[in-house]
């Protein structure tokens, strides 16, 4: 697993990561329970798409000024590669947040409480993403083919979002749901943030804690999708690792933010299943054909303000749906 980056553009990387999860769980603690708006969500959408954009230019910076003539000449190519890698991840963490949003919204959870799932759900996100994205990079070092079955996954995955797009979803025959519902009492109410409560002298969860399991789960699920997505454009394990997790730290901002325009763009599965088919068949033609990173970065970017653009021209007037209530375990 070779990596351009130099030793210490790592420890500043983990250094920055480290730095962001605590300021932001020190406004979490200092804002405490509390609905967010669409102002203080694109607030922080804002800060932290610029941090990451503030890191592609010293990723540039690090590479273009390094002694090595070969490394400093790849310079423009990593950053074009950092900046492809973290929209495309951004663009799948759209279809990841409108599943947060069906889950908050089978569990009726009230906004305020909303924060401190995602909280958690970005942290074990982190840490489950940097594994896998260690063990695909060694794979990938190791076995070429693993390209190929990357590939093909994608594209599948491509087609099967495709199909399911605009297709209402539902947790009611959820298998991890009913899983959880027989091997764990959960009590009917909230119990403010706490993950368990005492009804009748017994310890039991709350429904706040099946929905930090549920968050989690579907993480896994996504990621198995969106890392080898990346792997299509670098297989540099550092480029890989930083525009996924420079994505991942944005996500609870995105996330009330999107929630309040998912309506606008009810389209946008579309394009994120044409966009996984484009990287899929990108990975299986990569030994016949070479897409410069500037193409791949180029129809990305297209698809989406496409999608965008045409979601919004056509969005549909719909009202406010109600919340459902958690049924009784």
């Amino acid at each position: 697993m070779f990596s351009v980056a130099p030793a210490w553009l790592w420890l500043f990387f983990v250094a920055t990561v480290l730095v962001a999860l605590i300021v932001d769980f020190v406004v979490l603690k200092k804002q405490g329970a509390h609905a967010v708006g669409v102002p203080e969500a694109l607030k922080w959408s804002l800060v932290w798409v610029a941090l990451s954009l503030a890191f592609n230019a010293l990723l540039w910076w690090a590479l273009a000024t390094h002694p090595d003539p070969s490394v400093a000449a790849a310079a423009d190519t990593r950053a074009f590669e950092f900046l492809t890698g973290y929209l495309i991840e951004k663009s799948l963490a759209v279809d990841n947040i409108f599943v947060f949003l069906m889950i908050f919204t089978y569990f009726a959870v009230p906004p305020a409480y909303q924060k401190r799932v995602l909280m958690i759900g970005i942290i074990g996100a982190i840490v489950l993403r940097t594994g896998m994205i260690l063990i695909g990079s060694w794979l990938i070092s190791q076995f070429h083919a693993v390209l190929y079955v990357f590939g093909a996954f994608l594209l599948l995955t491509g087609v099967k979002m495709w199909w399911a797009a605009g297709r209402e979803q539902t947790l009611d025959d959820n298998p991890v749901l009913k899983l959880l519902r027989r091997v764990m009492p959960v009590s009917q109410s909230f119990d403010g943030e706490r993950f368990w409560t005492v009804e009748r002298g017994v310890r039991i969860a709350t429904p706040l804690l099946m929905v930090v399991v549920l968050v989690g789960i579907t993480d896994v699920i996504f990621a198995v999708d969106s890392i080898p997505a990346i792997f299509a454009i670098t297989d540099d394990p550092f480029i890989v690792l930083t525009s996924n997790v420079f994505a991942i730290l944005g996500l609870r901002a995105m996330f009330f933010l999107l929630a309040a325009l998912a309506a606008k763009f009810h389209l946008l599965s579309y394009g994120l299943a044409v966009i996984l088919v484009f990287i899929g068949t990108k990975m299986l033609l990569i030994d016949v054909i070479k897409i410069p990173v500037l193409v791949s970065l180029g129809v990305v970017v297209g698809i989406l303000a496409v999608t965008m653009v045409w979601s919004v021209r056509t969005a549909p007037r719909v009202s406010t749906p109600v919340a459902r209530q958690p049924t009784r375990t």
